[in-house]
Order: C-alpha cells, then structure tokens, then sequence
C-alpha cells in the first residue's frame, strides 16, 4: 500500500497529478490537429517524441518521487496511464510497479511498450521466501551470491563468455535461436545439463512477434537468454518479489513462466475476441464501400496474424512442459503444476480455432460486399450499353452508303438531323424501359420481403 503521511504530501501530488493530466489531454489535442492534417506523414501515435507535450511529460515524470509515480499512474485512467507509463525511463519500472495494485501491474506489463534492448544480466536469489533481484555488471558480483535463476537480456559474447565461464557452462547466443530442428528444442547434454528453447509472445500495439528463448537448468539454476525485454519475465519477476513461497527453485521459476506465457496468450486471444468484435459491427452494416472493405481486411488481417502467433506460441509452451513432464525432472508438485498448465494450454487451442472459423468468415463477408459493389459498378455499364445498343446499330446504319441512297432528295442536313433526334429518341425510350423494369422489380421484392 502506497501511504501519504501528512496533508502537504496529498496536496503536492494532488498539484503533480493535475500537471499530468493537463499534459496529457494538450498532447491528445494536438495529436488530433495533426491527424487531421492532409500532408502526408507518420501517425503521430506511432511518434509520441514529435508532441512537445510528451516531452515535458516525459521530463517530469523522470523527476518526480518513485512514490508519486506511482500515486499519479493509479489515479489515471487506462488510457493516460499507459501513455505515461511509456514515458517513464527503464532503470525506474520495477520499483514503481512494486507499489502498485495487482490489476494494474499486470495492466502496464501486459501492455509490453518497454522493450529493453540492452545488455542485462539480473540474478534471482531466495530471500525470506523471495525472489530477490540482483544487477550483475561484472564477474565479481557472482561470488557472493546463490542464484536460482540467471537472466540475461541481450548479452554480448563478453557477457555471455565470463557468466558461462563462472558457472561452467555455455551460454547460446540469442541470435541463433530461430529456425531450431524440433530436436535441438529439447535435449539433456552429457552434462546433465536440461536445454529447452521456446518461443514467447510479445503483443505490442503496433505488431506482435513470437520471441525466441533459450533456458538451461545447470545445477539446479535455471538460466535464461532472449535479445529482448519480455512482458512474461516481469511480470514472474514481480510475483516472485512480492509473494513469499511463490518459487523455491529454477524449476518452479521455469514453470512459473510457461504459466504467465499462456496467462499472457488468453489476455492477447480476449483482444483479438474485442477487436473482431468491433470489425462485425461495421461488416454487418447494410452497405460497405470498397475503402472500408480494405480498410476492414488489414484489421482483420492483423488479428489471423497476432491468432496464429498465439496458437503457435501456445503449441510451444505445451511441447516444452510436456518435454519436461516425460524427462522426470520434477516433483511430484511440480507435476501437477505442469499438467495444470497443460489444461489452460488446452482451453486456448479451442479459442484460436474458433477464431479462426471467426475470421475466415468476416473476411468472406467483406469480399462478398467488395464483390457487391463490384456487380452494382458491372450491372451500371451493362445499363449504359443497353441504352446505347440501338443508337450504335442506327449509327451504323447512318454510316452505310445505302443511307444517302434513301435519302435521295431530302436535303442532307434534314436528313441527318431527323436521323440524329430518332436515335435519341429511342435510347430514350430504353432508358424508360429499363427504370420501369427496375421499379417493377424492387416493388415486387417489397411484397415478398414480409413472406421470408
């Protein structure tokens, strides 16, 4: 619980708050004023640095106390919030999460904006019960601690060599974990040493990918290699911190983490469920233009996309725990843990099919409104060359030398300027013709539409 010790503290934050919000509502606005704009240029949503808003934002936030950090990001709304969570510097997650609620931590790392890219080494050691997290930036720091779990972001062969080194084992570069054989994603060396490579979703607001990860248990210390910050990893990281018990080993920290990854795929798949949502709603309009059709196919398109990483993400978790399962590795407890998190596994394979079946529908829907419209622009010209028809077998017949041997008399300017009035004339009439037909046709589709 965050406590305010005395009525000056409220009013500061109160004051710090108020800034914020009227920051972030000037950067709403003038977000707006240059959508609105006609020259071409990148969506300002995708390009926060280019608001002046954002920036004192930004710098503020980079000012005020861990403490009313955290104050300020619960008072706001989701939507605020998450835009100043991606303005706060990286060094200074962990600590204001720790001060927030369950529901909201879970809310900012989920979201997955902070993606780290930089060389990381953070070791877990037991503490009380805990997890408790340590920077590691040189070889020394190992020595005065018993991790049970290694962690290592982005690490360059350096890294990579003298914490390999230490713990006499070698560490995979993270570059080199795409494209594995099914094979080499399950194996015990002559070591003993249990390697599992998996893939973890990372589902950002502009695109989602699946992430490659590679753990070792050495010694009963798990290790783990990625090139990026994954919202998974926090959020184990943040548990195990807070919740005495919550891991007592690198196995348990190992399980924990296919457990949050498939947690994670459900919060993504009830996105993908909200979205497709939405799109029905406008496929399901009586009419659709062809913009709105295209515009309408790249969301759908977009959600197959995060679907099937999902599914594909959550295929890979099953096999990893199940590879697990039948090595015998793991306690009784562990166990049934592992089949626990087969059964959520599960329920998700459902989901993802049925979205699927959900998305190839909306998708023949929007084609066949394209191909609607399609037919309306087809039946308009055939209108036109029916109108016309007559008027081109006149006109061909005007062109004929027998024409002027008909003729023989009249005066060629009457001649052909009766001709001309008669072949408008009767593209007239087939102009009425057709209308007729048209109302004849919609009447009766009237009288019949109560019968269905």
């Amino acid at each position: 619980m965050i406590e305010i010790h005395n009525e000056a503290e409220a009013d500061a934050v109160k004051d710090d708050l108020a800034e914020v919000q009227g920051l972030l509502g000037k950067h709403r606005a003038f977000d707006e004023s240059m959508r609105g704009q006609d020259a071409a240029r990148t969506d300002l949503a995708e390009n926060a640095d280019r608001s002046p808003y954002i920036v004192v934002l930004r710098d503020l936030l980079n000012t005020l106390p861990t403490v009313t950090v955290a104050l300020i990001l619960n008072a706001l709304s989701e939507e605020d919030r998450l835009l100043a969570w991606a303005e706060i510097p990286e060094e200074r997650l962990d600590s204001i999460l720790e001060l927030l609620s369950e529901e909201i931590r879970e809310e900012l790392v989920a979201d997955g904006q902070h993606t780290s890219t930089k060389v990381m080494v953070n070791a877990f050691e037991l503490h009380n019960g805990r997890l408790r997290q340590i920077t590691v930036d040189r070889p020394a720091q190992l020595a005065n601690i018993t991790p049970i779990w290694v962690d290592l972001v982005a690490p360059t062969p350096r890294v990579r060599a003298w914490v390999g080194k230490f713990f006499g084992l070698e560490l995979p570069d993270p570059e080199s974990l795409t494209d594995l054989e099914a094979s080499a994603r399950f194996y015990v060396d002559e070591n003993d040493e249990v390697h599992l490579h998996s893939d973890f979703l990372l589902d950002l607001e502009d695109e989602s990918r699946n992430v490659p990860v590679a753990f070792i248990l050495h010694r009963d210390i798990l290790f783990s290699v990625r090139s990026e910050e994954l919202p998974v990893f926090r959020l184990q990281r943040l548990r195990a911190r807070s919740q005495p018990g919550y891991v007592t080993d690198g196995k348990d920290v190992l399980l924990d983490l296919y457990a949050a990854d498939a947690e994670y795929s459900a919060d993504a798949l009830e996105d993908v469920y909200a979205e497709l949502e939405s799109v029905g709603k406008h496929v399901l309009k009586t009419t659709l233009s062809d913009d709105e059709a295209g515009s309408i196919l790249a969301d759908i398109a977009r959600e197959e996309d995060l679907n099937g990483r999902i599914r594909r993400n959550v295929l890979d978790d099953r096999r990893a725990v199940s590879s697990l399962m039948r090595g015998k590795f793991l306690t009784s407890d562990q166990q049934e843990d592992a089949r626990q998190i087969l059964r959520d596994i599960e329920s998700l394979d459902g989901h993802t099919s049925f979205l699927f079946g959900k998305i190839n529908f909306l998708m023949d829907a929007v084609v066949g409104f394209i191909n609607v419209n399609q037919n309306q622009r087809v039946s308009k010209l055939t209108k036109i060359s029916i109108v016309f028809l007559p008027i081109n077998i006149l006109a061909g017949i005007g062109g004929m030398s027998e024409f002027s041997m008909m003729t023989t008399g009249i005066p060629w300017p009457v001649a052909y300027g009766a001709f001309t009035v008669g072949m408008g004339v009767i593209g007239w009439l087939m102009y009425l013709g057709l209308r007729h037909a048209e109302r004849r046709g919609e009447s009766a589709r009237k009288l019949d539409a109560p019968r269905s």
